[in-house]
């Protein structure tokens, strides 16, 4: 596509975007699928003529033709397909089927003296190339694009969460001034909390499933052919070949529950970035952190000065696109009338797009991070200019001190006023309490009180 062309695209993902969106087309684009299913096709038949009980022969010539199908796929072989599905071509009619058009582009590139056009689709239905198609992309787009950008992500906030561990923070719990933190504690929490996600869409992926059993799920077609063949066996070989779980049990349809997986499982990382964002947001309001000017760039058109935190709210309303798209995908998809019906068909060219989203936001959430630097002197001046926090330590000094109307005595000195550290000291000093307890006391800052904060950086593997 070229520049001009995408100013006319009709989504964001094919115009504005294009650029970022790129790196996925390989896996969600029509052409893409045509590869794929070409590939099952090509690996079916050679599957085919390796049984005993087939009068298909290949040679490793034939093999490496027929596998140069898919390996050396090109533009004008899409096109091709897309031809024969639409108008025709030379001996072919028109399809109005995709895979039958893909059907007719194997049968057409076989050598002039090859056997093998009866053996095409010899036994499936639509859907063994389909489902099997799908998940070889989608597991190529996460294992290829998707979460390596995550782990980019994560590793970010990982070197952030070493890098400031022991940088004190004002927390804030129900938005107000709470027990401090650290800054890289917080950045610890995050990448923890994405370690997690992406191990659960590892786990997903690992877990994609196909089957290969006919119309109705019952390997009809095959066993009438060939009585004596495992079918389930070979199914199930052949299957697990590509690099997925066999699914045994189906209708025409594979259940999807696989796919539901993995979706529900980029919307939880998504709401772990979409957690982030927003924090990230506010901690430039709070000019917790800066952000580094972009020579050229405009914050405002009005008013000159701006440096808007764009990259972290790009990526919360793609993150939130990608959500209601991967929630309405794992919905529908594992969900079908009786055996079959299409609707699925439609709904499943809209992956890419819900990808699309995830890693236009990925890209985003890493720019911002990547722009952003920690004012230290802001965040240690609110910590001064909040003692009350240390009440909390106050009170708890005391309890263990055996005074169990501690907590009530902190309370009636700070809450809902203006107290300072001479406040405190003063409440310090007509304590009954040991010496040494009163010097622990006297001891306290709102930025040494930070407990194990910057240790639980370690944490993190």
């Amino acid at each position: 596509m070229t520049e001009t062309d995408a100013l006319y695209a009709v989504s964001p993902l094919d115009g504005r975007y294009d650029g970022r969106t790129a790196p996925l087309s390989p896996y969600a684009s029509e052409a893409a699928l045509m590869r794929a299913r070409v590939r099952v096709e090509v690996e079916y038949l050679i599957a085919l003529a390796d049984l005993e009980v087939t009068p298909l022969e290949l040679s490793l010539e034939e093999r490496e033709h027929l596998r140069g199908l898919y390996t050396n796929f090109a533009e004008e072989d899409a096109r091709l397909i897309k031809t024969l599905e639409t108008e025709g071509y030379e001996e072919f009619d028109a399809t109005n089927h995709d895979v039958k058009a893909v059907e007719y582009f194997v049968r057409h590139r076989l050598p002039d003296d090859s056997d093998a056009s009866a053996w095409i689709h010899f036994g499936l239905t639509s859907e063994d190339v389909n489902n099997l198609a799908h998940r070889l992309l989608v597991r190529d787009a996460v294992d290829e694009v998707l979460l390596p950008t995550l782990y980019d992500v994560r590793e970010t906030l990982a070197e952030m969460a070493r890098d400031y561990r022991d940088l004190p923070m004002l927390a804030r719990t129900h938005g107000q001034p709470a027990t401090p933190t650290t800054f890289g504690k917080e950045m610890a929490v995050y990448a923890a909390r994405l370690g997690r996600a992406t191990g659960r869409i590892r786990q997903a992926t690992d877990e994609l499933s196909g089957k290969l059993g006919g119309a109705s799920g019952t390997y009809a077609a095959h066993v009438a052919a060939y009585p004596d063949v495992d079918w389930q066996a070979f199914a199930r070989d052949f299957v697990e070949g590509l690099g997925l779980k066999f699914e045994p049990l189906t209708t025409q349809v594979n259940p999807c529950d696989d796919l539901a997986a993995l979706f529900d499982a980029f919307r939880g990382a998504n709401t772990v970035l979409l957690d982030l964002d927003l924090d990230m947001w506010l901690y430039v309001s709070d000019r917790y952190l800066g952000q580094e000017a972009v020579e050229g760039e405009t914050g405002s058109s009005t008013m000159p000065h701006k440096v808007n935190p764009i990259d972290f709210e790009n990526s919360e309303g793609n993150l939130s696109k990608a959500n209601s798209d991967l929630s309405f995908l794992a919905d529908y998809v594992t969900t079908s009338r009786l055996q079959r019906d299409l609707s699925d068909s439609t709904v499943k060219r809209n992956i890419g797009g819900a990808f699309a989203h995830c890693l236009i936001a990925y890209g985003k959430t890493a720019s911002g991070l990547s722009k952003v630097v920690p004012n230290e002197q802001v965040m240690r001046d609110d910590l001064e200019n909040t003692p009350e926090i240390i009440g909390e330590a106050v009170q708890t000094i005391l309890r263990r001190e055996g005074q169990a109307d501690a907590y009530e005595r902190v309370k009636a000195v700070t809450r809902g006023k203006d107290v300072t550290l001479a406040d405190f000291r003063e409440m310090f000093d007509d304590l009954d309490v040991d010496e040494d307890v009163r010097e622990e006391l006297h001891a306290l800052t709102p930025t040494g009180y930070t407990g194990v904060a910057s240790e639980l950086v370690d944490d993190l593997e």
